[in-house]
């Protein structure tokens, strides 16, 4: 094999520089992948929760609905015997109301007779009333015929004795037409009564004759609307019985998708934890590219300020602490109070305040460092950020998105570069950020990271995010 004598070896600055891109290349895709395996992971979360919720529903609809056919199926007994007895009792009363519309018409006809017997007893006492007067003209005649007989004698004796039984019997028509005439006037008054009666009778049974075509039509009514709850019942027991079977041979199937969905967010958490270790290493591998001198030119110079801000903010606490202007326990103070109606959650600590003072003076600087720098704010081991920048440190608002985007300070950020920013100790440490911007915005960039002490106690450290 020929060798080319020009060939020469590669410079190792430029490889490792070419390692270096690669490498945070990489960690950006790695990590965008990653943020985006976590959103899977939170909606297949929330889509556990939700199908719990489904499957409770379900068996809380299922026993409902158990319930409901139970019941369903009584209303349905219920208005098959209430059919039943209404329409007996619609039998019942109809033929009762027959009944009433023929007493009706009896007593009706009772007070139109009674006119008629009236006139019958008037002409009845006309005659009886003539009956007396002949019998008083008759008792006169008896009489005059007695004188007369008397006169004559003997020969007027045969006479006299027709006369006083002509008298006699004109005595007795006298004393029968009077026992007429008191028993008609009694008929009389008892038939004006009764007239009244029935008159009185007559005009309810009119009214009752008119009601009662008023109940024979809300009776009729009130059997087809019975009849009608009962077919609807029956329906409704069809269709209750129907949805039974529907949730029974639902139930399964949300069990398999919360079973499937179960198996598909494991396999995301292992996804995305393998995913943080090589997230890890990748940064691992930037991390020593840059140590042996194969970052680029912009991450180095990045690097080299950093590392002297994060010195100076060292020194501006010290200071401060001799000076007694603040405690050293109060400057490490890590009960973090959480602050009243702030969305999302804002807390504050003893050295709040103290941060608020020192820290704008050095994090609004590295905003005009270089036009690719987004932020600049120190935090404490546990990723509580006390001071940020003055345009991510707005008052919030009721709207918690605007708020996670423009209201970031006075709040923990405990994610993995937050927590790993605060807490290495190395010179340096150099991440790949996704940044949550809110609204469902995420922004991918390069988190740059350097130690901050107080009195060769480890407070924390300085993140400057940059642009790639």
């Amino acid at each position: 094999m020929q060798i080319d004598p020009n060939l020469t070896a590669p410079k190792q600055e430029n490889e490792v520089g070419l390692l270096n891109a690669a490498a945070s290349e990489m960690s950006k895709e790695v990590v965008d992948v990653g943020g985006f395996l976590d959103s899977l992971k939170s909606e297949c979360d929330e889509q556990i929760i939700a199908l719990e919720a489904v499957k409770f529903g379900a068996q809380s609809i299922n026993e409902s609905n158990s319930a409901v056919l139970a019941n369903v199926e009584e209303v349905a007994r219920t208005a098959e015997e209430t059919l039943k007895s209404v329409n007996a009792s619609v039998g019942f009363i109809s033929e009762t109301s027959e009944h009433s519309v023929e007493l009706a018409g009896w007593v009706r006809a009772i007070h139109e007779k009674s006119s008629e017997i009236e006139e019958m007893l008037s002409e009845v006492r006309k005659s009886n009333d003539q009956i007396a007067s002949i019998a008083a003209q008759v008792n006169v005649l008896a009489m005059n015929a007695k004188i007369e007989a008397a006169r004559a004698g003997v020969a007027g004796k045969g006479f006299a004795i027709v006369a006083e039984a002509i008298n006699d019997l004109s005595q007795k028509t006298t004393n029968a037409a009077e026992d007429i005439s008191s028993s008609i006037q009694n008929m009389a008054n008892w038939m004006s009564q009764l007239q009244q009666g029935a008159e009185i009778s007559a005009q309810r049974a009119t009214a009752l004759l008119e009601r009662s075509a008023e109940s024979d039509r809300a009776l009729m009514s009130i059997e087809n609307q019975v009849a009608e709850t009962h077919t609807a019942t029956q329906e409704i027991n069809r269709r209750v019985a129907d949805a039974d079977q529907t949730i029974e041979r639902f139930a399964p199937s949300i069990l398999e998708i919360e079973t499937s969905v179960s198996e598909i967010t494991e396999g995301v958490k292992t996804a995305s934890d393998r995913l943080q270790n090589l997230i890890d290493r990748s940064e691992t591998v930037v991390q020593i590219s840059v140590g042996f001198g194969g970052g680029n030119a912009d991450d180095n110079r990045m690097i080299t300020y950093v590392q002297d801000l994060a010195g100076r903010i060292s020194q501006a606490f010290t200071a401060a602490v001799e000076s007694g202007k603040i405690h050293m326990d109060d400057l490490f103070d890590t009960h973090y109070e959480p602050l009243l109606n702030t969305d999302p959650r804002q807390v504050v600590t003893k050295f709040t305040r103290f941060a608020d003072r020192i820290l704008p003076t050095y994090q609004e600087e590295a905003l005009t460092f270089d036009k690719r720098v987004v932020f600049c704010a120190a935090i404490d081991r546990n990723g509580y950020l006390p001071t940020h920048n003055l345009k991510f440190s707005k008052p919030q608002s009721v709207d918690p998105i605007w708020n996670a985007a423009n209201c970031r300070n006075r709040r923990i950020f405990d994610d993995r570069v937050g927590l790993k920013a605060g807490r290495s100790e190395r010179p340096f440490l150099l991440q790949v950020y996704r940044r949550d911007m809110g609204a469902g915005k995420f922004s991918i960039m390069k988190d740059l990271s350097a130690p901050i002490h107080v009195k060769d106690r480890h407070w924390g450290g300085l993140r400057l995010a940059y642009a790639f």
